[in-house]
């Protein structure tokens, strides 16, 4: 989907913007004596969009070193009296391209499919996306051969003329190897911190996260979990606790009265309950999804994004409850997602122990961390402590000892699937790929580099994305707001773990406002039933799609027997969560492939910002 674009005309920049998304205010575009800017989605405040932009091209429109990119979810091209930037926020919610020859950029659109040759494909791309959920958003690798990513919190400097003058991370994470990184300026916590300070402090950070965040019709996903219930109760009582947050707030959930899933309603009654209890006017739209499984129209939604979707098999339920949102006129959708990772206890703070000698309090810590999950210790050191420090050779010994003739047995995260021939894998990097991913997950620091994969798993979002110009709003996350994770990152581990009692600093912060069962909940009902309920219902329609594929990539890159052979086992159980993702990944490819000859994108109407500097 383009939102905007820039291209050169004999030598002059030239900037436009998608008409019907502007008129939604998902883009919004400013003007001063420094330049132009176009920004997608919202910069400091969703609220206040126009001044927002008018910070960003003020702040960067100044010469000299350009300051670290501000919060937001945005997506921005700056067209200033001596060059052009192109940036993204640090989540990288908003997906931003350039086609690049010589060191000279030619074009510059939110869109890499509009950008690209379907004849020309990157190989290595696929190398990297089939390692892994974490692959696409940190490689600047697209599909499509010499179309680049602009990666989250980068700043890419183009002289007037489309010449490329650098590429600089403006961010305080790890998001480019070949850029500088910006210090965090966020100092640690004393070990002495305890539980109700860390409380206080993630409190503050998450209502600030969700006031940004906050339209004019506020949708929150409601699931009856601690996550977005946390998010629905913040936006509930900043709604009506003062003029500065009014508003409309919808309460959106899917409900599933039998199977599995319906043993979350209870939770689900009680969260909307409590949400409206501070929020009396608040909207809540339950929407019945029994009728829904995993890979329903699995086509479609694999064919139709810009980039391979590994989660296209997910997207029939988030579909249904997007539309219902737009048809109620939300111009944002909060989510409780990224919370796992980001509020909870660090365990690969045992690996930061165990690297700096101090194996005894390791240890101690490991015992407290296997009673509380009823693991075992050797579990937990092999898990956070070994995998870490050797990840690609911890995943070929469990594949040696839990294979046993089946192709998912012991299939984990970076190891090449049996079904991606070798000749493909040794031609175009797979290796390489595997070790660069690792090394993103693990990174040197693993503790640290916990927060970083947990933004890039759960920030990009090709549904919402897709979905904007028609639904009118973008998905956001308020745990992964940036003030959020540095908050957390600079906690003790002290702090933070309680045996037994997941997420012990979130629910101190929220203990006034969850309700009681919600409060104490620590287990919830995965989508394992939908998901087997998918399988049996299209496996034999996802066996058929891979066999008549007719891309020939599909047959250079798979071992289409092998790959089918994979969703049988799928089908019967076999293998775990990193397998599966495995192979819905590689279904995903395989749909996008077949669909890429056939799909012709129109531009929509288009509105001209600016044809010169």
């Amino acid at each position: 989907m383009e939102a905007l674009g820039l291209e050169w005309a004999e030598g002059v920049p030239r900037l436009w913007v998608a008409e019907a998304m502007a008129r939604q205010g998902l883009v919004t575009t400013v003007s001063s004596p420094g330049g132009t800017a176009a920004v997608v989605g919202w910069v400091g405040s969703l609220r206040d969009r126009v001044a927002g932009a008018r910070r960003l091209l003020d702040d960067f429109g100044r010469p000299g070193a350009p300051p670290p990119v501000p919060t937001g979810d945005y997506a921005a091209v700056l067209v200033c009296r001596d060059r052009v930037l192109l940036m993204r926020d640090e989540q990288a919610r908003i997906p931003l391209f350039f086609r690049e020859s010589g060191g000279r950029v030619g074009a510059v659109s939110t869109s890499a499919r509009r950008l690209g040759d379907a004849a020309e494909l990157e190989r290595r791309y696929f190398c990297r996306y089939l390692t892994g959920n974490l692959a696409q958003p940190h490689c600047e690798l697209t599909p499509f051969a010499g179309v680049h990513r602009v990666l989250g919190g980068e700043v890419v400097e183009l002289s007037l003329t489309g010449q490329m003058r650098g590429r600089v991370s403006r961010s305080s994470g790890r998001v480019s190897p070949n850029a500088r990184q910006a210090d965090d300026p966020s100092p640690p916590v004393p070990e002495g911190h305890g539980l109700s300070e860390a409380a206080k402090d993630l409190r503050l950070a998450l209502e600030n996260a969700v006031g940004r965040r906050m339209g004019e019709t506020t949708a929150c996903h409601v699931s009856g979990g601690t996550d977005s219930t946390s998010v629905a109760l913040l936006a509930a009582r900043l709604l009506t606790g003062g003029p500065g947050h009014p508003g409309d707030l919808v309460l959106l959930a899917g409900r599933y009265a039998g199977g599995e899933l319906a043993g979350e309603r209870p939770y689900l009654d009680e969260a909307m309950e409590e949400i409206r209890r501070h929020a009396p006017a608040a909207h809540p739209v339950v929407v019945d999804v029994d009728d829904v499984a995993d890979f329903d129209d699995f086509r479609h939604h694999a064919e139709d994004p810009d980039e391979p979707h590994a989660h296209a098999f997910r997207a029939p339920f988030w579909s249904r409850l997007h539309a219902v949102a737009a048809e109620l006129g939300c111009d944002v959708l909060l989510t409780g997602c990224g919370a796992d990772p980001i509020a909870d206890a660090n365990p690969l703070h045992l690996h930061g122990l165990a690297r700096t000698g101090q194996f005894r309090r390791m240890t101690r810590q490991a015992r407290a961390w296997a009673a509380g999950s009823e693991r075992g210790v050797r579990d937990i050191v092999s898990a956070y402590v070994v995998q870490p420090t050797l990840p690609m050779a911890a995943e070929r010994v469990t594949a040696l000892v839990r294979r046993r003739g089946t192709v998912l047995g012991g299939l984990g995260t970076f190891t090449r699937p049996p079904w991606l021939r070798p000749a493909f894998a040794r031609a175009h990097g797979y290796r390489e790929a595997g070790i660069a991913e690792s090394r993103f997950v693990f990174g040197r620091e693993p503790e640290q580099s916990l927060y970083d994969a947990a933004n890039y798993l759960a920030a990009p979002d090709p549904l919402s994305w897709r979905h904007a110009r028609q639904n009118g709003f973008f998905l956001s996350h308020p745990f992964l707001d940036p003030e959020v994770i540095a908050t957390m990152r600079r906690l003790p581990a002290e702090a933070t773990f309680r045996p037994g009692r997941p997420k012990a600093v979130l629910r101190e912060a929220m203990a006034d406002l969850l309700p009681p069962r919600i409060h104490g909940r620590t287990v919830k009902v995965p989508f394992d039933e939908v998901y087997a309920r998918g399988l049996r219902t299209h496996g034999e329609e996802l066996v058929d799609l891979c066999r008549t594929a007719r891309h020939p990539l599909v047959a250079e890159m798979f071992d289409v027997e092998t790959l089918c052979r994979a969703v049988r086992e799928a089908l019967l159980g076999v293998g775990d969560a990193h397998s599966w993702d495995r192979v819905n990944g590689s279904l995903a490819l395989v749909g996008w492939l077949e669909g890429l000859g056939r799909r012709r994108r129109e531009r929509g109407a288009a509105v001209p910002v600016i044809s010169g500097p």
